[in-house]
């Protein structure tokens, strides 16, 4: 049996007392299991996903902690939606010090939102963004924002004009493509953060090849069953190691002075060439305010040496 994550992480002695942490994606996976962590370690947690069934469940088991949690159910398929969240923790909450952005999947189709936008990017990318830009003033000095990726962002390029019309992404490129808007968005908000007059960081994970999240629901058939199997195998990334990834970023001292760094086995490591690329991450960021019609967050650095 795996060890808690927040043991793996090396931060089970870290008080968490004070801390209002929201988890997107938090009903199951890495997401439930970090949030779980962070009550042990005495966070107040808002608990996010579709399943208030599971939600509430997660919310018990916090409360049985001593943590102050809730759940906030909301579709990220949902501009409205994902609005609706940020408010909701802006009233119920005098302001946030962590903020995991960890909801997401892969999805077969290459279905559109009501927005117009390729499924898999605005779920994956765009409610992160927006979710993120809408916190950003309700964010705690020193708060930290972890965003989920994946090492399946190697070999993707950004393709903006792949997100709309009729030649959509599907599948696992469109996936691959929005783990790397994740490492892009997240690199990108942290070099606007460091110019700004809060010392908030930012950095993305990858959290492992992990059975038993969930996520092999969205393979085709037989492989869903095969990869859950996995789980049994040693050597398999599991549920806590991920979660780990989670609170090591999040709440370890050894990360609170680090942004803009891509971790994976908690340690820094460098992404692809194209999750490296500056004018990228700018485009991205400029795109993402544009689909969402909202002012671009934060003030870009002016410095070409950026």
């Amino acid at each position: 049996m795996s060890s808690p994550p927040e043991e793996l992480a090396g931060v089970s002695t870290v008080d968490c007392t004070d801390m209002h942490v929201l988890i997107t994606g938090s009903t199951s996976g890495i997401g439930r299991s970090a949030a779980l962590a962070l009550g042990r370690l005495g966070a107040d947690v808002i608990v996010h996903g579709r399943d208030s069934n599971a939600g509430a469940e997660v919310v018990d088991k916090l409360s049985e902690e001593g943590s102050d949690a809730m759940f906030v159910e909301a579709d990220f398929a949902s501009v409205a939606a994902v609005t609706e969240l940020a408010t909701t923790v802006r009233e119920e909450t005098d302001g946030l010090d962590l903020l995991i952005n960890n909801a997401g999947g892969l999805f077969r189709s290459n279905a559109v939102t009501d927005a117009g936008i390729e499924y898999t990017f605005h779920v994956n990318h765009l409610s992160p963004y927006l979710l993120t830009a809408e916190l950003l003033n309700h964010l705690t000095d020193d708060a930290r924002i972890v965003t989920t990726a994946s090492g399946a962002h190697r070999g993707a390029s950004l393709q903006l004009d792949r997100i709309q019309g009729d030649h959509r992404l599907s599948g696992m490129r469109a996936y691959s493509h929005s783990k790397l808007a994740n490492i892009l968005f997240s690199s990108e908000l942290a070099r606007r953060l460091a110019v700004s007059d809060r010392s908030i960081t930012a950095n993305s994970i990858h959290p492992g090849a992990i059975p038993g999240t969930g996520f092999s629901r969205f393979l085709p058939k037989p492989l869903p069953a095969l990869v859950e199997r996995l789980d049994t195998v040693p050597g398999v990334t599991a549920v806590a190691d991920g979660a780990a990834e989670l609170l090591f970023v999040g709440v370890s001292p050894r990360t609170a002075e680090i942004s803009g760094r891509y971790f994976a086995g908690q340690r820094p490591r460098s992404p692809s060439d194209a999750a490296m690329d500056h004018d990228a991450a700018k485009r991205l960021w400029s795109k993402s305010a544009a689909l969402l019609e909202i002012p671009e967050p934060l003030a870009p650095p002016t410095s070409t040496n950026d």
